[in-house]
């Protein structure tokens, strides 16, 4: 059976430790990936972000993801406030 490579395909050779050179593929923002592996053996490696539980439930709120949203699209309604008063 012919096997045809796309050609944006890089052969990597894990080392004595089977640890994978990732440095020449991925882009210097993404530093962190969701892996999976199918029954296959084919690895995906999705780019990957932490973020805390407070901005996990922050942005499960949709009314006030709206008004965060709002908020950044017209900051001349702003309102200043004085932490020290």
């Amino acid at each position: 059976m012919w096997y045809t490579v796309p050609m944006d395909t890089t052969l990597i050779e894990l080392d004595n430790r089977r640890r994978a050179p990732l440095s020449k593929l991925a882009k210097a923002e993404h530093s962190r990936f969701l892996v999976s592996v199918s029954e296959d053996g084919t690895i995906i490696l999705t780019p990957a972000v932490v973020i805390s539980e407070m901005e996990a439930r922050l942005r499960a709120n949709p009314q006030l993801m709206a008004e965060i949203e709002h908020s950044i699209a017209h900051p001349e309604e702003s309102v200043e406030f004085d932490w020290h008063a």
